[in-house]
């Protein structure tokens, strides 16, 4: 939010204007200059708020006090921005059970911190022949993690990569999709290790 410079005190060139208090009060529609001895009685500023109404809104304020507070809201708005990175998940499209689970749970903690998702498949030498399987793949995990996230690109060809874009729902069900995945992740291992047994 860029900082608006408002007209205060005689560079109020205005015939007419509407007069707020420094209180709230509407104080109706009188001369700048009158408006000016108002404002100077109280040690206050005069600042036009609202230079396109009919006639232009001031209001009486401590200007340098009503400056330091918007500054202060302004830094806390920026702290409280977070820029949306987009991280990258690779896979092929020969993909096993236990790496794609493993890869879920990636794109579900990028998304749980707030980025967007790139979900992407390279396809080598002849693979290439059997692309429409990349598809079927990136389609399921987008599928997987339809309750935290939207997908913002359908899996698309471009090349060798196929690739498609995920991007946040809400924290809340990010982190339920997250404990989901890694209960799933622990059955998995423990099946594997079942069978190692046997």
């Amino acid at each position: 939010m860029a900082s608006v410079n408002h007209e205060i005190n005689e560079e109020i060139l205005d015939k007419e204007i509407r007069v707020i208090g420094d209180d709230g009060e509407q104080l109706g529609i009188m001369s700048a200059e009158a408006a000016m001895k108002i404002a100077e009685e109280k040690e206050l500023d005069l600042v036009k708020i609202s230079p396109m109404a009919k006639p232009p809104v001031c209001k009486i304020m401590d200007y340098g006090k009503y400056r330091f507070e918007q500054s202060k809201r302004e830094k806390e708005a920026k702290k409280n921005q977070r820029v949306m990175e987009v991280k990258e998940i690779r896979m092929s499209p020969g993909i096993g059970e236990n790496d794609l689970n493993t890869k879920l749970k990636s794109a579900l903690k990028f998304l749980a911190d707030g980025d967007r998702v790139k979900v992407s498949i390279r396809f080598r030498g002849r693979e290439m022949a059997h692309s429409h399987l990349g598809e079927v793949i990136l389609r399921d995990f987008a599928a997987k993690c339809e309750e935290v996230a939207n997908l913002d690109k359908a899996p698309k060809l471009e090349g060798r990569n196929m690739s498609m874009f995920l991007s946040p729902k809400s924290a809340a069900a990010v982190k339920k999709a997250q404990k989901e995945a890694a209960k799933k992740q622990a059955e998995a291992e423990a099946a594997a290790k079942a069978e190692e047994n046997n």
